[in-house]
């Protein structure tokens, strides 16, 4: 190498140094205006998250009230729909813990049987209580008990 070429490349490394501070301020630069944009960001995302799960949370009210609504509904009409599985007539509307409580054949002057019916809507499935009823009364633990005021 002559004594010209390594003038030439001394005086072109300091050019070389400030580019590459230059350029190494700018990559700091634009990572910091990205890493604040990406968390101002993430705070506004988390804000409508927020929102949108206020808005989840009334739809599914609305949805589990119409839901609550409507089998409520579909209890009392029941025993006038089809397949209904007792005389209407027989049956009793009590609600909890069952729905109705049938006496088969009263209203034709004596009862054969007493049916206790449980009306369900959609896939809903026996509570707990419900699911102790329907045990007690398959297992036989029924019983008469006459209660007398004097």
């Amino acid at each position: 190498m002559n004594i010209e070429g390594l003038h030439a490349g001394l005086q072109a490394g300091p050019a070389i140094i400030a580019a590459l501070i230059v350029f190494s301020a700018l990559v700091i630069a634009a990572g910091v205006l990205a890493y604040r944009a990406g968390r101002q960001r993430g705070l506004l995302e988390a804000e409508l998250s927020e929102e949108e799960r206020m808005d989840l949370a009334r739809k599914d009210a609305i949805e589990r009230s119409r839901a609550v609504l409507s089998g409520q509904i579909s209890e009392q009409i029941a025993p006038w729909l089809p397949d209904f599985p007792v005389n209407p007539s027989d049956a009793r509307f009590i609600g909890k813990p069952v729905d109705f409580v049938a006496f088969c054949g009263a209203d034709e002057g004596l009862v054969r049987e007493i049916v206790f019916i449980e009306v369900k809507t959609g896939r809903s499935a026996l509570s707990p209580v419900e699911r102790s009823v329907r045990e007690a009364i398959t297992q036989g633990q029924v019983r008469w008990v006459e209660y007398r005021l004097e």
